[in-house]
């Protein structure tokens, strides 16, 4: 009963802002620290950043000698000014991932935060606290607080905007000018972290509100023209642009016009276009995976949405239903798919669920509708600890403790809910879940995924690289087999990535003191040149393991000349 009566004292809390950064520094602190640089994203990102702290070129983004002109430099200026500030108050943090996930981080506390404090004007003080506490235990939003790239920071530029935006359609007489350049400034902060994405989702919006308050002509503009005049108010739009397009000239500059090509050419497009790097998904492949990309609040908006499309005359469900539903068809329609696309949406689909939870005369969904959403709750609970304890088995043939922990959260977690189902107490459910989720994602993130040496190839490799020659420059390494962006960020970007057995023993023949890493499949093309060379080699150990994006084993062993 304590339980009960503190979850319904909750949504009144006179600190919301301390409670939901609590619960999310539970939800996402695990793994943070622990969970070694990932291939490839991330590290590609993380290295970039780096580059550009070690540089002090804060125009072009380069990862090695490669330029990558794919995203602007948005998150690479929030991810070097970290690094910056840790190491004015004396943390050394130039070599820590963790210091590259950290303006992810807050940016997902600035989403949950936007989500609870401009939602309460579309569905009340206490159901937005609810779908904010919906919003951070989000798979997807706490694996990409442990991502250092954009999609988290972008979340929070979106929330924010709409935020502001959902103001100006129900009371455009209080939206003020100053409102009106916060949103047109934090698109602008958007555009700089991923480009077009950030403003179409504003447009979009406004497109579908446009069809669904459909008038006469005359009648639509007395309709629309107060929010469209509040959110235009002070010339907002020239604000957007003036915040993008400096680094924009500068980009195009230093690049001479590439990074407009590569980027909206050759990365944009190829994934609206095709399926980018094996990512292609078919339409209806996002609402396929909701149950797992939104647990643990997907079993309560699943319920929710016949109730809001029934509804969807009342103002504030317009809204959110015009920011979520044309969002999310855009992604289902782009032929590259990945989980994170859909990510903007969420916070409109926690609004909606929470507004149902915490509606005392909710309308009941149909039967099955509840059944998929138990499915969807206790497939994950159970079937994300007891996937990482068989992945653990599979890789190194052990039983991980934390997994069988995280077994045991799970199952308690879903009893739990699903009692709570029973009695109608929805309100609760949404807390309760995302609560009990927080030993079911520590259980993972922080007792097995570091705990899986075999998959963190480059990290043990650069170890043993120091253990055979402490202070090796990047530039006197080089590797054949392993040109993982991982190993780029662990021993630094001017590491020479080989072609072929024959390059290593051409690169040891270039001055002393080198060492090569050389993989198996390399390894006697190796030993071949290296006898035709009349060179004499000392191996200095090898480190084995599973590179997981290829998904192959491969031995990597230590040359250097004697």
């Amino acid at each position: 009963m304590r339980a009960a009566a503190f979850l319904d004292r909750l949504p009144e809390t006179r600190w919301p802002a301390l409670w939901l950064a609590a619960l999310c520094l539970l939800l996402w602190l695990p793994g943070f620290f622990t969970i070694p640089p990932g291939d490839r994203d991330e590290s590609r990102f993380a290295q970039a950043s780096r580059q550009m702290v070690e540089s002090g070129d804060y125009v072009r983004i380069r990862l090695g000698e490669v330029e990558r002109n794919k995203k602007p430099a948005g998150i690479h200026w929030a991810q070097a000014g970290a690094v910056h500030a840790l190491e004015a108050v004396g943390v050394p943090a130039r070599g820590k991932i963790w210091a590259y996930r950290l303006p992810l981080l807050l940016g997902a506390l600035a989403a949950v935060l936007a989500t609870c404090f401009l939602g309460r004007i579309l569905v009340g003080r206490r159901a937005a606290f609810v779908a904010a506490a919906m919003l951070a235990p989000c798979m997807v939003l706490v694996v990409e607080t442990h991502i250092a790239k954009t999609d988290a920071a972008l979340l929070a530029s979106i929330t924010i905007a709409m935020g502001l935006m959902g103001r100006a359609y129900l009371a455009p007489e209080t939206f003020s000018a100053r409102a009106a350049a916060a949103f047109w400034a934090v698109l602008g902060v958007g555009v700089l972290l991923k480009g077009p994405i950030a403003p179409l989702v504003p447009l979009l919006a406004g497109v579908t509100l446009a069809v669904m308050d459909r008038t006469s002509r005359a009648r639509w503009w007395r309709v629309h023209a107060p929010w469209l005049a509040a959110l235009l108010l002070g010339g907002g739009l020239p604000l957007m642009v003036l915040f993008a397009a400096p680094w924009f000239v500068a980009i195009g500059i230093a690049t001479e016009g590439r990074f407009f090509t590569e980027a909206i050419g050759g990365d944009m497009l190829d994934k609206v276009g095709s399926g980018e790097e094996a990512h292609w998904g078919p339409p209806g492949m996002y609402a396929a995976i909701f149950g797992i990309t939104a647990f643990p609040s997907a079993w309560i908006v699943i319920r929710a949405l016949p109730g809001a499309w029934t509804d969807r005359m009342q103002p504030a469900v317009r809204f959110l239903l015009a920011w979520a539903v044309p969002t999310w068809l855009l992604f289902e329609a782009v032929q590259t798919k990945l989980p994170h696309y859909t990510l903007p949406a969420f916070p409109a689909l926690m609004l909606l669920g929470a507004r149902w939870a915490m509606d005392p005369l909710r309308q009941a969904p149909p039967r099955w509708v509840g059944w998929l959403g138990a499915v969807a709750l206790g497939g994950v609970a159970i079937g994300l600890p007891l996937l990482a304890g068989a992945a653990v088995f599979a890789v190194e043939r052990r039983v991980e403790v934390f997994a069988l922990a995280g077994i045991a959260a799970g199952i308690l977690m879903t009893w739990v809910l699903l009692g709570m189902a029973r009695r109608a107490e929805w309100g609760r459910a949404a807390l309760a879940g995302a609560i009990l989720a927080v030993p079911v994602y520590a259980s993972v993130l922080e007792g097995v995924i570091p705990r899986l040496q075999a998959v963190w190839l480059s990290p043990r490799l650069a170890a043993a690289v120091a253990e055979a020659a402490p202070g090796l420059a990047p530039d006197r390494f080089g590797v054949v087999g392993h040109h993982e962006p991982s190993l780029q960020f662990a021993m630094g970007g001017g590491i020479r990535l080989l072609r072929d057995g024959a390059d290593a023993a051409a690169f040891l023949a270039g001055g002393d003191g080198r060492i090569a890493a050389v993989n198996d499949r390399q390894e006697a093309a190796f030993r071949a040149a290296v006898a035709e060379r009349g060179m004499a080699v000392r191996e200095l150990g090898s480190v084995t393991g599973l590179n997981y994006v290829r998904g192959r084993w491969v031995t990597l062993s230590l040359f250097r000349v004697e």
